[in-house]
């Protein structure tokens, strides 16, 4: 878990007044996302995600396995997550904490029962043979809004990703070399893509987007939506006791669709610089 010792109370009562003023510590908007950097490659499925301080790497990986009996057709999609104490003083490395697996859970759900993956594409032999694909995404440091970096790097890693080509001969299934026949992408009917807000006040009525991990440790409430290119809202998920009222989710809703935009613009422009 993170350091139980957190900011002073003047740490806190200064990003407090700040905010009423309308900005920030860090000398950002209260709308503004941190410097975000994109990079794929140089092998498929490679992603690397700073946001600001924040720096994500994820991985994809596949094999060939047997689909669950009560999904002959479909491909599976395994998830997992690394937050050891290299990314930030207090982290245990032994054990995952209650922020990675709400983290991991959180992502997971987003890429998983948003339908991102078409899960019968994956299908090889039904019943007998099936791509599992695997995301990995360890946390290198900590600065801050981990699930926002983390559903990033999934997202532009699986884009980036390409496994091998398969031929089908009857009952049997004939896998190719990467270095005998291209791969091929996968294929992902959306992209959705993390927005996360913090709460600030008695009564949770200021708020900021992509806090960072001093703001974290100071908000009393946090709310991320799930938005893709489509304009459709894939998950929402609230943590804290402050309850939101309808206007205010419709206020973060809004900026989440222009931020979503810009996120998706860079990680296609990732994409191209990684073929370039």
């Amino acid at each position: 878990m993170v350091a139980e010792i957190g900011p002073s109370n003047i740490e806190s009562a200064f990003l407090l007044e700040a905010l009423k003023k309308g900005t920030r510590v860090d000398g950002r908007g209260i709308y503004d996302y941190r410097t975000l950097k994109i990079s794929c490659g140089p092998t498929y499925g490679l992603a690397e995600v700073q946001l600001g301080q924040t720096w994500v790497l994820a991985r994809v990986s596949c094999e060939v396995t047997r689909p669950f009996p009560d999904r002959p057709t479909e491909g599976i999609v395994l998830f997992n997550t690394e937050l050891s104490n290299m990314a930030g003083f207090g982290l245990e490395s032994s054990r995952s904490s209650t922020q990675e697996v709400a983290i991991s859970r959180m992502v997971e759900r987003v890429i998983k029962q948003s339908r991102a993956i078409d899960a019968e594409a994956l299908c090889i032999l039904a019943g007998e043979k099936v791509w599992t694909v695997r995301i990995d995404v360890h946390f290198l440091d900590h600065g801050g809004n981990l699930i926002d970096a983390a559903s990033i790097a999934a997202i532009a890693a699986l884009r980036h990703f390409r496994r091998p080509d398969v031929t089908i001969d009857g009952e049997e299934a004939i896998i190719h070399d990467v270095r005998e026949r291209n791969p091929v992408p996968l294929s992902i009917h959306h992209t959705p893509i993390c927005v996360t807000f913090g709460f600030f006040g008695a009564a949770g009525d200021m708020l900021v987007l992509d806090p960072t991990l001093l703001e974290e440790q100071v908000q009393v409430s946090s709310f991320t939506i799930t938005l893709n290119s489509h304009r459709e809202i894939c998950a929402l998920n609230k943590a804290g006791g402050i309850p939101l009222s309808p206007a205010q989710i419709q206020r973060c809703t809004q900026v989440a669709l222009a931020k979503v935009d810009e996120v998706n613009e860079k990680i296609q422009l990732a994409l191209k610089a990684s073929t370039a």
